[in-house]
């Protein structure tokens, strides 16, 4: 028991001094496993959870009964790393809210890997904007299957009048893990940006979140491409 105890001192005083410096995957999550069963010792179940679900996005992503497959994890273990998760993702999307997320891509995008990037099912969100580009709210708007997300125009314009928003950032997620965007992807991007324009409302950028990384719209120049035809449009009525 002493030497048990030792362990986790050991880490626990490892992640006061340093955070998860140098931490393996395994003793994290052996010092989640440890929240909820503090008298037994969590490191062989930690090394078998890892072995299954692969990394830490893939034990967050698991499902309870998934979890609860490996031996010396139960009912306390996965509340500890369901809440944990949960917890996680408040506090980065808090974190982004009333910020100018243009200007701090990043704040999205930590938002964005915490919460949608290793789902099994495809997401798709949208971060309302006011004049300023600090976010007013972040939402997922719709649920898909494993391939592709139904997206319906009404409902992000139901949105952007109901948050007063003046800008949009879109973005979903590729359970493929394919980060470069679908023929679909693009044809819905250019009909939301378009439908936008029309109500004086600019889509600063759609991103797609993977397990290669992330693709943005903007970066790729498709955004300019759609606000130049859009002129050009304009130009002729």
């Amino acid at each position: 028991m002493i030497g048990k105890e030792g362990h986790r001192d050991r880490l626990r005083n490892k992640f006061l001094k340093s955070g998860l410096k140098g931490f393996n995957d395994y003793e994290i999550i052996e010092l989640l496993l440890t929240l909820a069963t503090p008298r037994r010792d969590c490191k062989e179940a930690a090394k078998d959870v890892l072995k299954k679900f692969k990394n830490l996005q893939g034990v967050f992503e698991a499902s309870s009964f998934e979890l609860k497959k490996i031996k010396g994890v139960g009912d306390k273990n996965v509340f500890g790393i369901k809440f944990i998760k949960a917890v996680s993702d408040k506090y980065l999307k808090e974190k982004a809210l009333k910020k100018d997320i243009v200007s701090n891509p990043e704040l999205f995008l930590n938002f964005l890997n915490s919460y949608i990037k290793d789902k099994k099912k495809e997401l798709f969100i949208c971060a309302f904007l006011n004049a300023r580009n600090e976010v007013i709210a972040i939402e997922t708007l719709f649920k898909g299957d494993t391939s592709k997300s139904a997206v319906y125009l009404s409902e992000i314009i139901r949105k952007i009048i109901q948050h007063s928003a003046i800008n949009i950032v879109l973005a979903h997620n590729h359970p493929s893990g394919q980060n470069k965007p679908s023929d679909s992807d693009i044809k819905i991007t250019r009909k939301i940006f378009f439908a936008c324009k029309f109500l004086d409302v600019n889509v600063y950028d759609h991103i797609i979140i993977s397990s290669s990384g992330h693709y943005s719209f903007a970066e790729n120049n498709y955004i300019n491409s759609f606000e130049k035809e859009f002129q050009i449009l304009s130009d002729k009525v």
